[in-house]
């Protein structure tokens, strides 16, 4: 059989078959989301009908629709929620429109019914969201892998079947199966997902490689070290879903107060019905003021003081790229206090470039000679770097000469033959030797490893003539939203990273932040973001990979990068920059906070209007025509009030406040 190095041509459709697309689920997949849009259009088509007194007959039977499709769900979960002694809100605004509906009032019943449809919607979609993201963590390693028996065979497994101590062979291309450790062969490994390192990792025998990463164009032999159960994958997904548990408390809350409430108005309800019925009241007058209560005391102005300042915050954010999953998003997003930022793909673009040109001293070439040599024997490749050389070359416009027996060595280099010349670019540590006449070259590589760029050497018929600095290229706005950061938080943002310590310090300086932590993996960055957390504060954590989704998942809030970001790091994210422009971050958190102050001014503007409303209606004798007067007009100022927001004006300017 034909060692593993000898295979690295071989196609990779024997291997590991490709995860199965993930399926997200649709809008109107969700009943809620369908009996909501329902419920609107037929309200949106008899209030016209209604308000110019068109025919009973037509306006009924639509409010009638709004009222069934609206209040369905929420009625059925509401008495279940009674059977088990547990008076649900939703169950006592159906029995409010309801009532409000056997008085006459079918239009303010109506309104009750559609705002708490939409908000039972859009509670399903986030939640709908959330599992879909957890669920797609699971499609990062490949179903399959290729483990080699002890006579020198393969079989095609199940992932799930191999256990520690098996060996499998990666081809080129392929998604490596399981956590373990190289026995044989050379090749570069895409890991980002796991450490978010910018450039795949030169990986030889003895070094570690994990489930998920993506093999270059070599072939691996790998035995494995980690159960399949117990993957840096499975451990990511788990760390998901306990870091999504951790929001239940404050549900949990929100379902008490919901519940106190429901209590309390159907008790005084029953009261303002009761005692004036047994203190001699007629029926009818008992009924009216009951239901008048019912209608001024129900929260629909309590609802629309959250509901229209957050969503007018969501759609201006929309319009400048920003994506907020939910009105929970944005409204969270204006109390972080201590921001977390991931470095590649983040504070940076994700790309490598070329930043340094050294040609040796007696070597005849300058930097642009230098630079067309490179680029010139790069040219064939696929590999980032060769292609960062290229590019460079491109932006100078160099003319590039022809590469004749074109070579690959992966963890080495290329090598080709050029103008007469044989011409090798590739790591100094397996292309240059210590000794006499390359020290100048050992001390280029030095320089430029010390100042966080990655060093490759440029060989011409096995003599050094010069060294190439390769970095990843930082945000052009990403000193000024850390200043933006620092001055909304009152602390400096936090640098959380998988790459190396020199390379992290040095961008970090760049931008003007003090703390960092390199050389994490995803579980480092999670339990980073949860020992912030346990000591009280708000993280705001902002990433772009696969590593970062269990830190996104367990911060306060997380923010996605839209352009550079995985699929799995969008999904699990709170909010996504769609655009790419890392300055928006600290406008929409300021946004939030805006948001929260119209959240507040308009309950304390509902909160006023009940009061004086339904005290009237206890104390005097509230006409019903004045009680929903007063209540929609609450409503109406109250939901003004908050689509102040969609304003342009609304959208801070920080990134003008920082100069």
């Amino acid at each position: 059989m034909p060692s593993a190095v000898d295979q690295r041509s071989a196609p990779a459709v024997t291997g590991p078959r490709p995860a199965a697309p993930r399926r997200r689920t649709r809008l109107l997949a969700l009943p809620e989301a369908r009996w909501s849009l329902a419920s609107l259009v037929l309200f949106l088509l008899a209030l016209p009908v209604y308000l110019l007194d068109g025919p009973g007959l037509l306006w009924g039977a639509l409010f009638a629709g709004t009222y069934v499709t609206g209040g369905w769900e929420p009625g059925r979960e509401g008495l279940k929620a009674l059977k088990d002694r547990t008076l649900d809100v939703d169950l006592l605004m159906v029995v409010a429109a309801l009532g409000a509906a056997a008085i006459g009032q079918v239009l303010d019943g109506a309104l009750l019914i559609v705002i708490f449809a939409t908000s039972g919607a859009l509670e399903a979609v986030a939640t709908a969201r959330t599992a879909d993201s957890v669920r797609g963590l699971l499609d990062l390693a490949p179903t399959t892998a290729t483990r080699l028996l002890p006579d020198g065979t393969e079989e095609t497994v199940d992932t799930e079947r191999l256990v520690v101590g098996d060996v499998v062979l990666v081809r080129p291309g392929e998604r490596v199966g399981a956590d373990g450790q190289v026995l044989d062969g050379t090749s570069e490994v895409d890991q980002a997902t796991i450490t978010g390192e910018p450039l795949p990792i030169a990986k030889q025998a003895g070094d570690e490689v994990f489930a998920g990463t993506v093999n270059g164009t070599g072939a691996l032999r790998v035995r494995v070290e980690r159960d399949p159960s117990d993957s840096v994958i499975a451990r990511i997904v788990k760390m998901v879903e306990e870091a999504s548990e951790t929001k239940a408390p404050t549900q949990l809350f929100i379902e008490k107060i919901e519940q106190r409430y429901s209590i309390g108005m159907v008790i005084t309800t029953l009261a303002v019905f009761g005692i004036p019925l047994a203190l001699g009241d007629t029926l009818d007058s008992a009924l009216l003021r009951a239901m008048t209560f019912m209608i001024v005391a129900s929260p629909c102005a309590v609802v629309l003081s959250t509901m229209p300042p957050l969503l007018s915050a969501i759609a201006n954010a929309g319009r400048r790229g920003v994506l907020a999953k939910s009105a929970v998003v944005m409204e969270r997003l204006g109390q972080i206090d201590t921001v977390a930022l991931d470095k590649t793909g983040t504070l940076t673009e994700g790309v490598p470039y070329v930043t340094d040109l050294r040609p040796m001293p007696g070597s005849g070439l300058d930097e642009t000679a230098l630079l067309a040599l490179a680029a010139s024997v790069e040219h064939p490749s696929e590999h980032p770097l060769a292609r960062a050389v290229v590019a460079a070359a491109r932006e100078h416009d160099l003319a590039l000469s022809v590469a004749d027996n074109f070579a690959s060595t992966p963890g080495q280099g290329v090598t080709a033959a050029v103008d007469g010349h044989t011409v090798t670019v590739g790591a100094p540590a397996r292309l240059l030797r210590p000794g006499t006449g390359e020290e100048h070259h050992h001390k280029a590589v030095a320089g430029l490893e010390d100042s966080g760029r990655t060093a490759v050497v440029v060989l011409r018929d096995g003599v050094p003539v010069g060294v190439l600095g390769i970095a990843d290229r930082l945000r052009p706005d990403a000193a000024v939203t850390v200043a933006a950061l620092t001055r909304l938080t009152g602390r400096t943002p936090i640098l959380l990273t998988g790459d190396n310590e020199r390379a992290a310090r040095r961008l970090a300086a760049e931008v003007g932040i003090t703390e960092v932590r390199a050389g994490l993996l995803p579980q480092d960055k999670a339990a980073a973001v949860k020992e912030w957390e346990a000591q009280g504060r708000r993280v705001l954590v902002v990433g772009d990979g696969v590593n970062d989704a269990p830190a996104l998942a367990a911060a306060h809030t997380g923010i996605a990068m839209g352009k550079a970001g995985s699929d799995l790091a969008l999904e699990t994210a709170d909010a996504v920059v769609v655009r790419d422009e890392l300055a928006t971050i600290p406008s929409v958190v300021q946004l939030s906070r805006t948001a929260h102050r119209l959240v507040v001014q308009n309950l304390a503007i509902a909160g006023t209007f009940i009061t004086v409303l339904v005290a009237w209606d206890l104390i005097g004798t509230l006409p019903l025509p004045l009680g929903v007067a007063g209540h929609e007009g609450s409503t109406v100022i109250v939901g003004l009030n908050g689509l102040r927001l969609l304003r342009e004006a609304a959208w801070p300017r920080l990134t003008n406040a920082t100069h």
